[in-house]
């Protein structure tokens, strides 16, 4: 895995506290951990100070858990550092993380990593409009309905060049996409329906 590091100062906001609200809810995360084992509550409050932050988090927001959780900020550091499901850097308001592993790329993956370097730039690059950004991830878990991407919270699956162009034109314009598999198929079930058990009675 690569080295994965701060953003540079110069994007670093110079403060960050979580809000009354958010500051409750991780109140309540660090109550369900007994006395001394407070610090297990690190990975939901980096994710809830990451959606706070726009989808990054910043140092600031990772010393602030860190306080928090009375644990040292170099701990917490790590644990943002090595989990890719946060971002060190900003990102787009639709972050695509597009699989680039094999059952992906067997099935066409790699015209969606150049599609997506053609549309949207270099990798971790923000769009000027701020709208989108994107990497290449490993494994999403999707293979079945290979090639896939997520984006924010949603996953895209079965995907071409073509179904994701309209995605990203779709969500550029506002318009409301469908997740899941962009094919005649529901779920991971079969394309074209079921092909075994199909005389069965209820």
């Amino acid at each position: 895995m690569a080295v994965r590091r701060l953003a540079p100062p110069e994007l670093q906001p110079k403060s960050f506290h979580f809000t009354a609200e958010n500051l409750d809810w991780a109140k309540g995360q660090i109550d369900k951990y007994p006395e001394g084992r407070q610090a297990s509550a690190i990975i939901p409050l980096l994710w809830r100070a990451q959606e706070q932050a726009g989808g990054w988090l910043p140092q600031k927001a990772i010393e602030h858990v860190a306080d928090l959780l009375a644990m040292p900020k170099i701990r917490a550091l790590e644990v943002a550092t090595f989990y890719t499901m946060f971002n060190l850097e900003p990102v787009g308001e639709f972050h695509v993380q597009l699989c680039g592993t094999t059952p992906c790329v067997l099935r066409g993956a790699d015209k969606l990593l150049k599609l997506c370097h053609d549309k949207i730039g270099e990798q971790l690059h923000v769009t000027a409009d701020g709208k989108f950004s994107w990497i290449e991830v490993e494994c999403l878990g999707a293979c079945v309905n290979a090639p896939a991407a997520q984006i924010n919270y949603d996953y895209y699956e079965d995907l071409t060049p073509a179904t994701l162009t309209r995605i990203l034109d779709d969500l550029a314009s506002g318009k409301e996409v469908k997740p899941g598999p962009q094919v005649d198929r529901q779920l991971s079930a079969p394309v074209g329906g079921p092909t075994t058990l199909k005389s069965m009675k209820a």
